[in-house]
């Protein structure tokens, strides 16, 4: 009597040894990692900004470039990593770093007239970044535009509110005389503004990855 083996199943037949597969790539690892690189490198990329800065006789806020980097940093990176970045320049400032503006660092910033401004900076930054996400499908001669439209909403919005009101309340202004002084950094903003538009949008063509990691 002859034996017919019974056919083998397509999958024990198909079968590939466990050590001859492919592992899989440590995508949360690196997606992780890259975003903790990309955080510290904003925050370092603010505390750069803030070193220059312009003292306006009868102004108690300086003038700095930490706005340009601040939007800079959010446009690019995106709402949530660019408030954590700007956030961890915060941190890192307070903690005794003299990386605010005039080369300061330590918690008696907090008794300064500029604290709202510092305040509003990781609340504008996550507007920013996610105002700029919505760009992200305009035609590439709109981008700038659009951009730097974004950027100035942020401004607006949050850093000149917050800013003016702490400000004047520090130095008991009222509130005619707090809007007059703060109005001196809108010329300014608009330059920084455009020009964090412009580096942004060329950050996007270099590595549109970027952009699709918002």
């Amino acid at each position: 009597m002859s034996f017919v083996p019974e056919p083998e199943s397509a999958a024990a037949s198909t079968a590939v040894p466990a050590s001859a597969r492919p592992l899989p790539a440590p995508a949360t690892r690196t997606s992780v990692a890259t975003d903790v690189a990309l955080v510290a490198t904003g925050a370092a990329f603010v505390a750069v900004c803030a070193l220059g800065s312009i003292t306006v006789p009868n102004l108690a806020v300086p003038i700095t470039l930490q706005t340009f980097g601040v939007m800079l940093v959010g446009a690019v990176l995106g709402a949530r990593r660019g408030a954590l970045a700007v956030l961890l320049y915060l941190a890192v400032g307070l903690a005794g770093l003299p990386v605010f503006a005039q080369g300061t660092g330590g918690l008696g910033v907090l008794g300064k007239p500029s604290l709202g401004y510092l305040l509003a900076f990781p609340l504008a930054a996550a507007l920013a970044g996610f105002l700029v996400h919505r760009t992200h499908g305009l035609r590439p001669a709109l981008r700038p535009i659009a951009v730097f439209g974004s950027l100035m909403t942020a401004s607006l919005l949050v850093i000149h509110p917050l800013g003016i009101t702490v400000m004047g309340a520090r130095l008991g202004m009222s509130a005619g005389e707090a809007v007059a002084a703060g109005a001196v950094f809108l010329p300014g903003d608009l330059i920084k503004n455009a020009l964090a538009a412009v580096v942004a949008t060329a950050v996007f063509r270099a590595f549109p990855d970027l952009a699709r990691r918002h």
